[in-house]
C-alpha cells in the first residue's frame, strides 16, 4: 500500500471520529436523564483520547479542527461563536483569581481563526472575523476585524 492511500485512509477514519463527536455533543445537549449521560460520557470518551478537554453546553458551537482536538482546552464557562477553527493546542482559559483584572472567561466572536498553541485567559472579548496567530497569549479585547501576531522576541544578553 503506497503512502498517499494510507494518508487517505487516515484522515478518513480521523474526521470520522471528529464527525462522530459532534454528534454525541448535540444528542448530549438535546438529550435528558440516563441519554445525556451516555452521551455525554461517549462524547468525553472522544476528547481523552486526543488529550483534550471541553464541555458539552449549548455555549460551546462547533468548531472546526483542522488537526484534530489534539491538546485542546476550553474552560466551562467559555463560550465561543459560529465557524470558528481552532488548532491543535489552543487554551481557552478562564481566570478564576476573585478580585483580579482579568476575572470572568473568554467570549469568542463568530468566525474567529485561533492559531496552534494560541492561550486567551481571563475575561476577554474576540471580536468577529478575528485571526489569533500560533503561540499568542491574549489577555486584553481584541476588535471586530483584526489580526493578532506576538510581537518580535526580546533578547536578553547574559554578562558574567
Amino acid at each position: 500500500m503506497d503512502k498517499k492511500k494510507l494518508l487517505t485512509i487516515y484522515d478518513k477514519l480521523f474526521q470520522n471520529k471528529v464527525n462522530k463527536y459532534w454528534k454525541l455533543h448535540k444528542k448530549a445537549i438535546n438529550s435528558h436523564g440516563i441519554r445525556n449521560i451516555l452521551y455525554s460520557y461517549r462524547a468525553k470518551n472522544i476528547q481523552n483520547k486526543y488529550n483534550s478537554s471541553f464541555p458539552i453546553k449549548k455555549s460551546i458551537n462547533y468548531f472546526n479542527t483542522p488537526h484534530g482536538f489534539s491538546g485542546i482546552f476550553i474552560s466551562t464557562d467559555s463560550q465561543i461563536g459560529t465557524d470558528c477553527t481552532i488548532y491543535q493546542h489552543v487554551v481557552i482559559g478562564s481566570n478564576r483569581v476573585k478580585g483580579s483584572k482579568g476575572y470572568g472567561a473568554p467570549i469568542i466572536g463568530h468566525n474567529v481563526m485561533i492559531g496552534a498553541g494560541a492561550k486567551i485567559i481571563g475575561n476577554v472579548k474576540i471580536g468577529n472575523n478575528v485571526r489569533i496567530g500560533a503561540n499568542c497569549c491574549v489577555a486584553t479585547d481584541i476588535p471586530n476585524n483584526a489580526t493578532v501576531v506576538m510581537e518580535k522576541p526580546r533578547i536578553i544578553i547574559r554578562t558574567e
